[in-house]
């Protein structure tokens, strides 16, 4: 069965859709770790790429790259937060589908520390 949100259009959807992505975020800073320390790096990092370099395509290789990561994360997240609804019980495709978003994460982190030492470097 579809969702009857998904008849919605126009500023209608639009508006739902920003409220449903605040929810989304106040949501992972509330019950993901994770997320909350990828958010303090963000907050931190923003500004040091700012005043470190002077180059706007710099900037926004080294703050697109933090970024990324909180995206991943959320993604992870939401992995996690589905295969936990489906079943607490351990069955080797739920890990798998966790490790799988875990490792996605470690990716994006190297992605953004090799962005930020290629830049600095």
């Amino acid at each position: 069965m579809e969702s009857p949100y998904k008849g919605r259009t126009g500023l209608v959807r639009a508006w739902n859709a920003t409220r449903y992505s605040f929810a989304g975020l106040a949501a992972a800073a509330r019950h993901e770790a994770a997320f909350r320390e990828l958010a303090i790096l963000f907050l931190v990092a923003t500004p040091l790429a700012l005043w470190l370099r002077p180059d706007g395509v710099e900037r926004a290789l080294m703050i697109g790259s933090v970024l990324l990561t909180l995206v991943v994360e959320l993604l992870n997240s939401a992995v996690e937060a589905i295969a936990d609804r489906v079943s607490l019980e351990r069955h080797p495709l739920a890990k798998r589908a966790k490790d799988i978003g875990s490792a996605a994460v470690m990716l994006a982190l190297l992605n953004a520390a090799m962005t930020w030492l290629l830049i600095l470097l």
